[in-house]
C-alpha cells in the first residue's frame, strides 16, 4: 500500500530460555517467566509474569505525593527516588511471585522514551541484575508496552488502532505486530495529561478540599462533574488542519488567559480558588476530549480508506494514564459507535505506568524471539524515541474531511 515506507526488521539470534516448573497444584506446570522493570518517569514498578499473562508478583512505588508538593516532576528528584527504591521494588516483586532470579527466562526494562535521569536508573540496575544472574535482556519501548497491554487481558488480534494518551505522550498508531507500528499522529507540543496537570496547577486545585491528594488530571475530572462545560467556549485545536496530530499548548494558553481574566473580575490574586473553578474544569476536559475524539475519528477514516484495519470487528485500543478519564472514554465511545469500531481500554490500574505492562511486552517479544539480547550487550537509553513508521505526511496528504458528529455526554 505504501511502498516508500518499508520497515526492515532485524531478527536477533534466539537464546535459550529458562522454563519454570511448579508441582504445588498437584501436577507440573511449566512456563517462561519475565521480570518487568519500569522507571521511565515518576513510578518505580516491577512485576513477574508468566507467558499466559498471569501476574505472579508485582510492586509499585509511586512518587505522586512528592511531586504534588513540588508542583510538578523535578527530574533530579525523580532520579533520586528511583535510586532509593528500585532494589526494594524489584525484590518485593520477586518475593511475592516466589520466583528465584535463576528461574527467569528474561528481564524486560523500559529504555525509551522518558525522562533521561529516570530511564538511566532502571537501565543501570537491570544490566547489573542480568549480568549477575546471567539472564537475557529485553529493552522495551514504553509506548509499545502501553499499546500491547490490552492483549494481556483480551484476545485482540493484530492489526488494531491504538490511541496512547498520558502525561508525556499522545499518539495514534496502527499496531500490526509486536514491534510493527504505523504512526498516524502525534503531539506537536505537549501531551494531554501535561495540559490537564498545568491547568490544575494554575487553578490552584491542591487548595481545593476535594483535590488535595489528587493529581491534576484527577482533580479536573472530579470538579468537571459539577461544572457547566458550556460556560466557557474554548476552541478545539487544529480544526482546520486535516491530519491526526495533536496540539494542546495553544488551548492551555487560552485557558490561562480566561483564568487571569476571571481572577481580575472576582478581585482575587493568583493562588486563590475561583468561584467558577468547576466550570473551567468542565470546559477544559470537554475541549481536550473533543480534540482527541476528532483526531481519532480521522485516523479511523484513514485506516478504512487504506485497508489498514480488518473489515470485521475492527478495534480501537486506548491506553496511557489519561485513558483512565471516564469523560474522555465516553467521547471516544461516541466516535467508535458511529464508525463501527469496538473500543477497548485496560483497567485504570494498567493505564498508568507499571511493571506489569513492561513484563507483558517482554513476554510478547520472548514468544516471537524479537529484541532479546544476551546479558553482556551494552544498551543505551533514549529519552526521545518515535514509535514505528511515520505515516503522518500520508495522513495529511489524504486531507480527510470529518463528517459532523455531536459529542454529547451527560455528566
Amino acid at each position: 500500500m505504501f511502498p516508500s515506507k518499508v520497515k526492515i526488521l532485524q531478527r536477533l539470534p534466539q537464546l535459550r530460555h529458562t522454563f519454570w516448573c511448579s508441582t504445588s497444584f498437584g501436577k507440573a506446570a511449566c512456563s517462561r517467566l519475565v521480570l518487568g522493570i519500569e522507571t521511565s518517569c515518576d513510578d518505580t514498578g516491577a512485576a513477574v509474569l508468566d507467558e499466559r499473562g498471569a501476574i505472579l508478583g508485582e510492586s509499585l512505588h509511586s512518587q505522586k505525593e512528592v511531586h504534588l508538593r513540588t508542583g510538578g516532576i523535578i527530574p533530579t528528584v525523580a532520579q533520586q527516588l528511583h535510586r532509593e527504591n528500585i532494589e526494594h521494588v524489584v525484590q518485593e516483586a520477586l518475593e511475592r511471585s516466589g520466583v528465584d532470579p535463576s528461574h527467569l527466562s528474561a528481564v524486560a526494562t523500559t529504555v525509551k522514551p522518558g525522562l533521561a535521569l529516570s530511564l538511566g536508573i532502571g537501565l543501570e540496575f537491570s544490566q547489573r541484575f542480568v549480568r549477575q544472574h546471567n539472564r537475557p535482556f529485553i529493552p522495551i519501548h514504553h509506548m509499545e508496552a502501553h499499546a500491547l497491554t490490552v492483549r494481556m487481558l483480551h484476545p485482540v488480534a493484530f492489526p488494531f488502532l491504538v490511541l496512547l494518551i498520558s502525561g508525556g505522550h499522545s499518539l495514534l498508531a496502527v499496531a500490526r505486530g509486536v514491534d510493527d507500528f504505523l504512526l498516524l499522529g502525534h503531539s506537536l507540543d505537549e501531551a494531554p495529561g501535561d495540559t490537564l496537570d498545568k491547568v490544575a496547577r494554575r487553578l490552584s486545585l491542591r487548595k481545593h478540599p476535594q483535590c488535595s491528594t489528587l493529581s491534576g488530571g484527577q482533580a479536573i475530572e472530579l470538579l468537571a462533574k459539577n461544572g457547566d462545560k458550556k460556560r466557557f467556549n474554548f476552541r478545539t485545536p487544529m480544526g482546520q488542519t486535516p491530519d491526526c496530530c495533536f496540539s494542546f499548548a495553544g488551548l492551555r494558553n487560552d485557558i490561562t488567559i480566561t483564568i487571569t481574566k476571571k481572577e481580575k473580575e472576582e478581585g482575587i490574586e493568583q493562588g486563590t480558588l475561583l468561584s467558577c473553578v468547576n466550570d473551567i474544569a468542565a470546559a477544559t476536559q470537554h475541549t481536550v476530549a473533543a480534540h482527541l475524539a476528532k483526531r481519532t475519528h480521522r485516523a479511523i477514516l484513514f485506516c478504512k480508506a487504506n485497508g489498514l484495519l480488518p473489515s470485521s470487528s475492527p478495534t480501537l485500543v486506548v491506553s496511557g494514564g489519561v485513558a483512565s478519564n471516564q469523560y474522555i472514554r465516553k467521547a471516544l465511545t461516541v466516535i467508535t459507535e458511529s464508525t463501527g469500531l469496538h473500543l477497548l481500554c485496560p483497567p485504570a490500574k494498567f493505564c498508568t505506568d507499571n511493571g506489569v505492562m513492561i513484563a507483558w511486552n517482554g513476554v510478547e517479544r520472548l514468544r516471537e524471539g524479537k529484541g532479546i539480547l544476551s546479558p553482556n550487550i551494552d544498551v543505551h537509553y533514549e529519552p526521545k524515541a518515535p514509535l514505528g513508521v511515520d505515516m503522518t505526511a500520508e495522513v495529511r496528504a489524504a486531507a480527510i474531511r470529518l463528517p459532523s458528529v455531536r459529542i454529547k455526554i451527560s455528566s
